[in-house]
């Protein structure tokens, strides 16, 4: 690896996924310090999560037909900076809802590009995209940790002016890395679109959707969850960490397990840990055993999961169409899963309470699993090299 830019990528990633740590657990705290309800919560959340339906897909496009993925990353994230400013300005439903899908339209449209400029630095070496991923991890772990710490001693009103010092550095670190420039494959005669048709890409796109969408009452309501049963944000915080730690154990021999098993097996073992884990977080929300357990299998939910989706968004489309690949799994995943499972868990946990939300998550994946053992295939033993 010694021609790609491994500090650089793995810096951006560290600050990008350090903003999701500080974001994720702590904003909904910080709405409900505001005085809104779940529902209200949930909505607001939902705006961000939908605008990855939108944003990456317009990006991505753009980025294929210029070449300039890094060149967009740079700008999108300059433009997060200056939108995520309208928090300052006022604290009403409406225009919150206005500031938070302004700022989120950038701010969700970097991350696919920057996927796309990693996979391209790497080349023959995709199956490695693991060991620089990781360090977004690690980034998740000590925002997580830090502020469930800090947050003991002061106001969880300070959050969005700690998020821009962060938003800031993401950008900062966009101007380090160099452009890589895609280079047209064989598969180049087959189209975007006709890939797309391929029932089995249907099928990845159908269970990503549902994979994200199942973690709508985890990523909105755990830190709320917690507190209401007496935990600290400390510990809160902590257990956030104990997830995300999972997670890096699982990247550091992702590489090895994508080159020696099928990867529609190890999809499928993700998707029914998944599930487990949250009947276990919904029903067992006393026992902080329990709830260290699941936050383990955090390690299969995301970890596995994500590496898996990656390679096989890499396996299905042409170098030249994985900006637009980066961002469609971005936007039907994170995007409209998210939202759907950010406002299906809102009014789930305002009318019928945390078990039943954690419930119908765990079903959901019960059918992710289902459409990925039907539709998904298992012809390939592992990721081949690009």
């Amino acid at each position: 690896m010694n021609t790609v830019p491994y500090g650089r990528l793995s810096a951006f990633y560290l600050f990008y996924f350090g903003s999701l740590g500080a974001f994720m657990p702590y904003w909904s705290l910080y709405l409900q310090a505001l005085g809104f309800d779940a529902q209200a919560i949930g909505e607001l959340i939902a705006i961000i999560m939908a605008t990855k339906i939108i944003a990456p897909n317009i990006w991505g496009w753009i980025a294929d037909h210029t070449g300039r993925h890094i060149g967009l990353v740079r700008v999108t994230t300059l433009l997060t900076v200056l939108c995520f400013l309208g928090v300052f300005a006022g604290h009403s439903y409406l225009w919150l809802a206005l500031v938070m899908g302004v700022f989120s339209f950038f701010w969700n449209a970097a991350l696919p590009q920057f996927e796309a400029t990693t996979i391209a630095h790497l080349g023959t070496q995709a199956h490695r995209y693991s060991h620089i991923r990781l360090w977004g991890s690690i980034g998740f772990i000590i925002t997580v940790a830090l502020f469930g710490w800090l947050f003991k001693y002061i106001s969880i009103t300070w959050l969005p002016t700690l998020l821009l010092g962060l938003f800031t550095s993401i950008w900062l670190m966009s101007l380090l890395v160099p452009e890589k420039t895609i280079v047209q494959s064989s598969l180049a005669a087959e189209s975007f679109f006709e890939v797309l048709k391929r029932p089995e890409v249907i099928a990845l796109f159908l269970v990503c959707f549902l994979m994200q969408a199942s973690h709508g009452p985890y990523y909105i309501f755990y830190s709320i969850y917690l507190e209401d049963y007496g935990y600290s944000r400390d510990l809160i915080g902590q257990l956030w960490a104990l997830g995300v730690l999972a997670e890096v154990g699982v990247f550091l021999v992702m590489h090895r397990w994508l080159r020696r098993y099928r990867l529609s097996r190890l999809l499928i073992i993700s998707l029914g840990i998944t599930g487990g884990r949250w009947l276990l977080i919904g029903n067992y929300v006393e026992s902080l055993p329990v709830l260290l357990f699941a936050q383990l299998l955090h390690a299969a939910s995301y970890g596995m999961y994500h590496g898996v989706a990656i390679q096989l968004v890499c396996q299905h489309f042409a170098d030249h169409h994985l900006g637009r690949a980066q961002a469609l799994y971005s936007s039907l995943s994170f995007g409209a899963g998210g939202a759907v499972g950010s406002l299906v868990s809102g009014y789930t946990w305002e009318n019928a309470g945390a078990q039943i939300s954690y419930l119908w998550a765990a079903l959901i994946c019960g059918v992710a699993v289902w459409i990925s053992w039907q539709w998904m295939g298992d012809s390939e033993k592992g990721i081949a090299p690009r």
